[in-house]
């Protein structure tokens, strides 16, 4: 059984930081691509950043240079540090997962920017 759970999110001042978590259960994650994606109401959930199994990691332009995505393949778990946050930051954070193509996501965790 394979179970994605995010912590971490909650209401930020503008330039703030947080730092979210994915912890993952099952053998997956090793082997997995991992990624956060985030949703703002009324838009489409979009991909912010992803890291492959192998290290290799991909940002979106408007996080690059304040948000870093790691992994602790000890622990089993996805991280999102996310730093000088802005308004438009705000949205429901989303891991997944990327399992020799099967895709597995958590349940997300709100993220607001606001003063």
């Amino acid at each position: 059984q394979v179970q994605l759970v995010e912590s971490g999110g909650g209401l930020v001042q503008p330039g703030g930081s947080l730092r979210l978590s994915c912890a993952v259960s099952g053998s997956i994650f090793s082997s997995s691509a991992m990624g956060w994606y985030h949703q703002a109401p009324g838009k489409e959930r979009e991909l912010v950043a992803q890291i492959s199994s192998g290290g290799s990691m991909y940002y979106a332009d408007s996080v690059k240079g304040r948000f870093t995505i790691s992994r602790d393949n000890a622990k089993n778990i996805l991280y999102l540090q996310m730093n000088n946050l802005k308004p438009e930051d705000t949205a429901v954070y989303y891991c997944e997962a990327n399992y020799w193509g099967r895709h597995y996501w958590g349940q997300g965790t709100q993220v607001t920017v606001s003063s």
